[in-house]
């Protein structure tokens, strides 16, 4: 197998475990900072790691579209082109051509759109998407999908399906395999049980090294997409990981942990720490409002960061109202590191079996 995948420890279905790559251990539960274009918006590189982050995620469209795939091979692949030295994932770009519904066009054998930044015609197919990813040095690869809108009707979802079951085929048969180096299947079926069971099983015959569920969080509540993971979840074989894509509410992590998922992204918190919204434990706060204006507090006593020991909320409150860069840094770095506090502090409370009393703990 290229990739490793171990489970140490299980809490009713949540399951502490490690995946090993050729360029480190990723610990599970995981969540994974987003690096659109080679970076992760606000963050040095260097200290993604302090935060506590074992992998990053990287995007097969926005570096396609700029031309950078195949220049960053050259470099030695992204983890070099950007000073990061621990795994990465790289998305396809299925669900970025997804919100192109204007510029788009899905045929069997793939997609052509335009960019959105300069009108110019690409095609995406499993095959290209495969290559962008082996250029990047994806540690783990996503196969190309069509991830539909939701709501969505039975029979559309059904055809969307059975097209992303196609290009799982021809990504996995494209796939340059490497020790250290892996591919996941995603499933995907929007809210329907019958479809979502015959993608997983078709996806778990074809023999990925990890599984996605694709097609979440996308427009429906939380609640149906709690029940969309405890009927597609254990399908899933025991002994792969297992990858909520775009997921990044800590409630939604928390519930979805307890459902027996691995792996994480999302925008959120460095989105969130540019627009001077931080993540604390009980909650969130605005640091804009005036109300911190002459706050000597730190944004969260609780936590270590760099910016929690070094500036005040009124600091940072300064910072985001003028706009200064320094803002944006400082509240993301923060961020980051209660996302993986909160990745930490599940790992522990799955490993002292005690997740099922984790809400009244005080995190979220």
């Amino acid at each position: 197998m290229s990739l490793k995948y171990k489970v140490l420890a299980k809490d009713g279905n949540a399951r502490l475990g490690v995946l090993e790559t050729a360029h480190g251990e990723v610990r599970t539960p995981a969540f994974m900072p987003v690096g659109t274009a080679a970076t992760v918006k606000a963050m040095f590189p260097e200290d993604i790691k302090t935060t506590g982050a074992d992998i990053i995620l990287g995007n097969t469209y926005h570096l396609m579209l700029r031309g950078a795939a195949e220049r960053i091979h050259k470099f030695g692949g992204l983890r070099k082109f950007m000073n990061w030295h621990g795994p990465i994932l790289t998305d396809s770009g299925g669900f970025q051509v997804l919100s192109l519904t204007k510029l788009r066009k899905i045929t069997e054998e793939g997609v052509t759109f335009r960019s959105h930044l300069d009108g110019t015609k690409y095609e995406l197919t499993p095959e290209r998407s495969m290559e962008i990813q082996y250029f990047l040095g994806s540690n783990i690869t996503m196969i190309l999908d069509e991830c539909p809108p939701y709501p969505i009707s039975h029979m559309k979802a059904k055809k969307s399906m059975e097209l992303s079951l196609r290009w799982a085929e021809r990504s996995k048969a494209a796939f340059i395999k490497r020790e250290g180096h892996g591919i996941f299947g995603i499933v995907q079926g929007s809210v329907f049980e019958d479809l979502r069971a015959r993608s997983a099983q078709t996806l778990v015959d074809m023999d990925f090294d990890g599984y996605a569920l694709g097609g979440v969080a996308i427009g429906e509540m939380q609640e149906l997409m709690f029940q969309t993971l405890e009927f597609t979840v254990p399908l899933l074989p025991q002994e792969k990981p297992r990858y909520l894509m775009g997921i990044g509410k800590p409630k939604d992590i928390v519930g979805s942990v307890m459902r027996g998922v691995d792996m994480f992204d999302c925008v959120l918190p460095s989105r969130s720490g540019r627009n001077g919204q931080a993540f604390v434990r009980g909650g969130t706060i605005n640091i804009k409002n005036a109300k911190y204006s002459e706050d000597t507090k730190p944004l969260d006593d609780k936590c270590e960061c760099y910016t929690c020991k070094n500036y005040s909320r009124a600091y940072l409150y300064h910072l985001v109202r003028c706009k200064e860069i320094l803002g944006a840094m400082l509240v993301t770095m923060h961020n980051l590191t209660y996302y993986q506090d909160l990745m930490q502090a599940l790992r522990k409370a799955i490993e002292e079996k005690r997740l099922s009393s984790f809400d009244s703990q005080g995190f979220i």
